[in-house]
């Protein structure tokens, strides 16, 4: 049952998690939650749309939104991915701006941080990946920043380690206001499983394919349905990129990267699902898919939503 009141000084909120590609954002979301809903890859722009995890304590119920990486368009899809990002900023209770410690300040912060100027929403610095610099580095980054801006906390972790990662849930807690229990306690997710099984064949895509594929890439599910009198889902999804060349690179020598991706893949949607599942992939060649808004609605990126 949901808790609809706060008389009990039960909390609630959202929390947007704001950053430059590959930072650790996705990372971080499944630390938190407890399992995978973010796909995660070293490419940049991995995230497309907004991701919600929800996370239910006795106490409190966290929804956190895993934003698209803030970068600088060079297309519509671009253009969707900046706007679902700076959306977030005036409609969350609190947002985490997650940097790298091992990289420098640089301008695609600092393009994050002039975007801060125009929001009243309490701000955390969250300093990733600690875990791959010397303690002594530490001390420079964060006077670094508290020199750029007034945020309410600076918190170092290591999503990928775990390394300090309750102490910031902790700081969130503290931060949000009392409210009701927005999800059951179960749910940890907004996402249909449909958009999870699609985003995680992107994910092996992503992780199998060389540099020119990632952002060409879209996935659609055709069919999910039970096999009648049997213990399978049957599951059909089409792989889209933008090119014949990427195509086969796709498809690879006999066919032996698509199985590899499907091989791969089918492992999490069976974790997913709970259950067996007969995966079968297609590739499908849309030339500038990403720069076309009929089919990125068609892809699920509707910008009308946002």
């Amino acid at each position: 049952m949901l808790n609809n009141g706060n008389e009990n000084g039960f909390k609630s909120g959202f929390i947007s998690i704001i950053g430059r590609p590959n930072v650790g954002k996705s990372t971080f979301l499944n630390r938190v939650i407890g399992q995978k809903i973010a796909i995660m890859s070293d490419k940049p722009q991995t995230t497309r749309n907004k991701i919600q995890g929800v996370l239910s304590l006795p106490d409190a119920q966290m929804i956190f939104i895993d934003t698209p990486g803030i970068h600088k368009p060079k297309h519509k899809l671009g253009d969707f991915m900046m706007k679902v990002a700076q959306n977030t900023l005036k409609e969350v209770d609190l947002i985490l701006f997650m940097v790298n410690a091992e990289e420098g300040f640089g301008r695609g912060e600092e393009f994050i941080l002039e975007k801060f100027q125009t929001v009243n929403t309490p701000i955390f610095l969250v300093i990733n990946k600690i875990d791959q610099i010397h303690p002594d580095e530490l001390l420079p980054i964060i006077d670094s920043y508290k020199e750029k801006y007034a945020f309410k906390e600076i918190v170092p972790i290591s999503a990928l380690e775990g390394n300090n990662v309750e102490r910031l849930l902790e700081q969130i807690k503290s931060f949000l206001p009392e409210g009701p229990q927005y999800y059951p306690a179960d749910q940890v997710t907004d996402h249909p499983e449909r958009f999870i099984i699609t985003e995680l064949i992107r994910e092996k895509a992503l992780h199998l394919t060389r540099e020119e594929i990632p952002h060409s890439l879209a996935v659609v599910l055709d069919k999910m349905e039970r096999r009648e009198g049997k213990d399978i889902i049957h599951v059909m999804a089409t792989v889209i990129v933008e090119r014949d060349s990427q195509k086969g690179i796709i498809i690879g020598k006999q066919g032996s990267m698509l199985k590899e991706i499907g091989k791969r893949a089918r492992v999490d949607i069976e974790n997913l699902l709970g259950s067996k599942v007969f995966l079968e992939l297609w590739v499908k060649v849309q030339k500038d898919w990403r720069n076309k808004m009929s089919q990125l609605r068609d892809y699920g990126f509707n910008e009308d939503e946002y």
